[in-house]
């Protein structure tokens, strides 16, 4: 007899289950999201939380019935079974059940699951999605249950299906052809892959001579001009933005000498002003990229920042509130009431002045979820300040990002003016160009970030007095690697990832030991990674379906998912269609021969205890010196990363200098601790200079590259230091 189904909800998942006589269940996925409900929608309502997925495939096999369908083999999640038989207990009793996970595919299947174990009918009104956890919203969508969407839990269960498939047939063959225990992962080979190509880059790359040839010239009024040679006969000497057809020091020379021979004639002046408009709201990806650039923040750590903020934090007047929208989106619509809101707070904070007088609307590109809105706050009355004694120090830094970018995107455009400055001496063609802000704009609450630079008018005809040349040597640079959010920007741009897989992808590379951090805190492959990726390219890159390190082809998977989201597509033949070509393409590769790894590089010195030479190797916690007769001789030691700087603690006295090291685990975070651990436990996040502050004595260190040492004591910064402007 089939099992009946009902229409009930539920929550939190304490020991002792709670009862939900005479009450309707709201079942959330977090126990901090089922705090903030239960304060809202008051007693006749019994929220508990399913602590995410409470069913999934098991992590021992593949679990998926390819001669049967591709069924998948689901159980339940390994420590819920207690949770499991209280939810079916509590939901037994409800008048009935509504599902309230996130508002994703993720948080659709998590409730289609919840509806198979609880007896709920997932095609009855049942399912409720918040977006904004705010009184107002939570009534509204208790007021107002849609069915689940089974065609949102078909696209989960599709993309599920294909990174196991992914996952359990590709690793097993890197196993056998590179070494034991690696893995393949779907979206992972494509991030991989980019990190490695572009290293490749950089491998190949040959630095380029050129020079820069500077003119310091004044008009007979005092008005000062620097100019850069860019031109010879009419003919542009710069390729891609750099002179290099200035490119040795015997042509630089050959300007200087014609240059100075010649009158320097003002050929034009011109000035434009241009409006640019404001910045759309933070959508994840973008929140990911600011958080990353302006807070130093990882991907990871912004999304469990935002999850709080969205989850509810007290505030005052209205208890647990959500401070913002959800915040896995790749939507830029934002709702009419919210953005009324943001123009009457313009409108009372800074006069009418910076007000448009039509509201800003934003688009993404290609597709997007736009059931979801943009990421901004759920009450722009709610400033950062107003709120700072209420958050945490990470909160406040993000919700002030938020706040800021959502304020400003509704604001008029900020006017540049551009100036450019022609001028000629010989055959020679000299410019300078500057810009400055002429009206604010949205730049008075988010910032434009450019660096103001007025040209005093020059009249066409009239000649400058040379006052000095200045000829520079140059050298082109090789691509730089990719920064976490950089890496993020180009697999959005390329179409590749979601919302909700954006920060996983960059831990998953390091937790495989594929990628590291370099000295600037870049993603750098490892000898590891670069093998890898070298196999999966050689077998793994065709035109055809299992082209899993091409970003267009992955993108074109992406497509289809959201096809089968928007019932354009099966999700079977989705999946049926991307396996044929992947086991006949496996079934190639498992041709190939073994593919050795990487000789460990010799140092130069020989084991003391063997006499054989010594290498460099890999292991789970980084690099560190070994013996190469390994096994039959087990000498180690650590690599010790002197950075040139004696330790503070110790130095003095013991000599102990100060080396770099890293975390064991994750991201593997660079600290600096003193040579002699552990009879000396100096130890910081932040390099030391080796100097002593002025004012107190303490360590200076060097917080942020680029900018002035501070005391770690007193907090004292030294003035700043100028950076070059290329």
């Amino acid at each position: 007899m089939a099992k009946k189904k009902r229409t009930v909800t539920s929550g939190t998942g304490s020991k002792k289950a709670s009862s939900g006589k005479g009450k309707t269940l709201v079942l959330v996925e977090s126990p901090t999201k089922a705090h903030t409900l239960t304060k809202m929608l008051g007693s006749r309502y019994l929220v508990k939380a399913s602590m995410g997925h409470i069913r999934d495939l098991p992590k021992s096999r593949l679990a998926i019935d390819i001669e049967n369908d591709f069924k998948p083999e689901y159980i339940l999640v390994k420590g819920k079974a207690k949770l499991k038989n209280d939810l079916v207990k509590i939901a037994s009793e409800a008048d009935r059940v509504l599902l309230a996970a996130d508002p994703d595919r993720e948080g659709e299947a998590i409730a289609w699951h919840l509806s198979e174990i609880l007896g709920v009918d997932a095609t009855s009104p049942c399912r409720i999605r918040i977006y904004e956890i705010t009184k107002k919203a939570v009534n509204e969508a208790v007021s107002d249950p849609q069915p689940v969407d089974l065609h949102k839990v078909f696209a989960q269960q599709a993309r599920r299906i294909l990174d196991r498939l992914v996952g359990y047939s590709v690793s097993p063959l890197l196993w056998k052809k590179i070494r034991y225990g690696l893995s393949a992962g779907r979206v992972q080979s494509v991030a991989l892959n980019l990190i490695c190509s572009r290293e490749r880059e950089i491998q190949a790359f040959v630095p380029r001579e050129y020079w820069v040839v500077t003119v310091t010239a004044s008009s007979k009024d005092g008005r000062e001009y620097e100019m850069r040679v860019e031109s010879f006969g009419g003919r542009s000497l710069l390729k891609d933005g750099r002179p290099f057809l200035i490119h040795n020091a015997e042509e630089a020379a050959r300007i200087e000498e014609e240059i100075s021979g010649s009158d320097i004639i003002v050929r034009d002046f011109t000035k434009k002003e241009s409006p640019r408009k404001a910045l759309p709201p933070f959508k994840t990806s973008s929140l990911q990229q600011e958080a990353a650039r302006r807070l130093r923040f990882s991907p990871r750590r912004t999304m469990r920042v935002a999850q709080s903020l969205f989850e509810g934090v007290n505030v005052p007047g209205k208890g647990l509130t959500g401070l913002i929208t959800y915040m896995r989106t790749d939507s830029l619509r934002v709702a009419p009431d919210a953005i009324g809101a943001a123009r009457g707070l313009i409108s009372s904070l800074y006069g009418d002045g910076l007000l448009p007088e039509k509201p800003n609307y934003f688009s993404s590109k290609g597709r997007s979820q736009d059931a979801h809105e943009a990421i901004r706050p759920t009450d722009v009355k709610l400033d950062p300040e107003t709120m700072k004694p209420h958050l945490q120090s990470d909160q406040y830094k993000l919700y002030s990002l938020i706040w800021k970018r959502f304020i400003a995107s509704q604001m008029k455009p900020a006017i540049i003016a551009s100036v450019t400055l022609d001028a000629d001496a010989g055959g020679y063609g000299l410019r300078q160009t500057g810009a400055h802000l002429v009206f604010k704009g949205w730049s008075e609450v988010w910032p434009l970030e450019m660096k103001d630079q007025i040209l005093d008018p020059a009249v066409p005809g009239e000649r400058l007095e040379l006052q000095g040349i200045e000829k520079e040597q140059r050298f082109s640079k090789a691509p730089g690697r990719y920064s976490e959010a950089r890496l993020i920007r180009t697999l959005e741009d390329n179409g590749v990832g979601r919302p909700s897989t954006y920060a996983s992808i960059v831990e998953t590379l390091y937790d495989r030991s594929y990628v590291e951090k370099d000295e600037e805190s870049k993603l750098k492959p490892t000898p590891l990674g670069m093998t890898v990726d070298g196999f999966l390219l050689e077998h793994f890159s065709g035109k055809d379906q299992s082209s899993i390190v091409d970003a267009a082809f992955t993108a074109r998977m992406e497509d289809s998912l959201d096809d089968v989201e928007e019932n354009k597509e099966e999700w079977l033949e989705v999946v049926r269609s991307f396996w044929n070509s992947l086991d006949e393409t496996i079934s190639e590769a498992e041709k190939a021969p073994r593919v050795p790894l990487p000789e460990p590089e010799p140092i130069g010195e020989d084991c003391p205890e063997c006499g054989s030479p010594l290498v460099k190797k890999r292991g789970r916690f980084g690099d560190f010196i070994g013996c190469s007769g390994y096994p039959k001789c087990r000498y180690t030691r650590p690599i010790l990363d002197k950075i040139g700087v004696l330790c503070p603690k110790c130095g003095g006295t013991e000599g102990g200098e100060i080396i770099a090291r890293k975390t064991r685990k994750g991201r593997r975070r660079t600290f600096y601790g003193c040579s002699r651990y552990p009879e000396c436990d100096y130890i910081s996040w932040y390099r030391p200079t080796g100097e002593k502050c002025p004012v107190c004595g303490g360590v200076m260190e060097q917080k942020t590259r680029g900018k002035a040492p501070v005391c770690a004591s007193c907090g004292y910064r030294e003035k700043a230091v100028k950076e070059e402007d290329e």
